[in-house]
């Protein structure tokens, strides 16, 4: 079924050179998608063309995610290639590790426009032509840290609590014209997030943490996540123990609250 669902979409990925845009690339191309692959980094994308299964199929497409006035063009590229987008997935972003009482305003600003404004910027450059043909499909990589904010990522939790502020109400704009939005929350995932996480000074942490380190791998979550896709879920949360602490928040917030301020702030 998942394959019949993909096969001969059209799918832009952001963030696509490693973790779960990496993983879920080789996934849809297996299924005989037509993938457009964008991050900054151009040789590591073209090392990720050539693991995909039909590389003949895919194209690839630099952008780099702070620069939100190129972006608009990078969209009429991507709609280009194909003459469509029938699945935006919204993965491109950047973590944080400092406290908030030392992160420069300007640190706080580039998480924002990196995490928020740039996955808004694209889906409004392709949602008109998925309004016109009454179909499409729009996923955005968010966090747990979206549902509740932790210790030293205080911008990157922002960024990613605005996104569901976002894609919440335009979903509830867009159901009739059959347009799906899903938020994937993925807790521990092993990839190279925490690595690159910026410090106070904004530099890479440059270090990764633990609980990525022993998290999810990024082909799971992505297998999860196009399931999710099938199913035409709104919102998922992967990972493992630590997608409770949404329910702990819920239904116990003082608890949950006493509970994070004791998490460690050393990473």
């Amino acid at each position: 079924m998942s394959k019949e669902y993909f096969k001969d979409k059209v799918i832009w990925i952001t963030g696509a050179s490693s973790g779960i845009g990496e993983a879920l690339a080789y996934q849809f191309s297996k299924m005989e998608a037509r993938l457009i692959l964008s991050s900054r980094k151009l040789h590591k994308l073209e090392q990720v063309l050539q693991q995909c299964e039909h590389p003949e199929r895919h194209e690839i497409l630099p952008l780099d995610l702070e620069d939100l006035e190129s972006l608009p063009e990078k969209a009429k590229e991507a709609m280009g290639y194909w003459g469509r987008v029938d699945m935006l997935i919204n993965n491109g972003g950047i973590s944080q590790r400092s406290l908030a009482t030392e992160t420069p305003f300007e640190v706080d600003k580039r998480i924002m426009t990196i995490n928020y404004f740039a996955p808004v910027i694209l889906t409004k450059q392709v949602l008109p032509s998925m309004l016109e043909r009454k179909q499409g499909h729009i996923v955005v990589t968010s966090s747990l840290t979206g549902k509740f904010g932790t210790p030293l990522r205080s911008g990157y939790a922002a960024s990613k609590h605005a996104l569901h502020g976002f894609f919440d109400a335009l979903r509830a704009e867009v159901w009739r014209e059959k347009i799906f939005i899903m938020l994937v929350c993925p807790g521990y995932i092993k990839t190279d997030i925490s690595l690159n996480a910026l410090t106070a000074d904004g530099s890479p942490q440059g270090t990764m943490d633990k609980g990525q380190e022993n998290g999810l791998s990024a082909e799971a979550c992505a297998k999860r996540i196009i399931r999710g896709m099938v199913d035409g879920k709104d919102e998922m949360l992967i990972g493992g123990m630590e997608t409770m602490g949404v329910l702990v928040k819920r239904f116990f917030p003082r608890y949950f609250n006493r509970m994070i301020r004791n998490v460690s702030v050393t990473g």
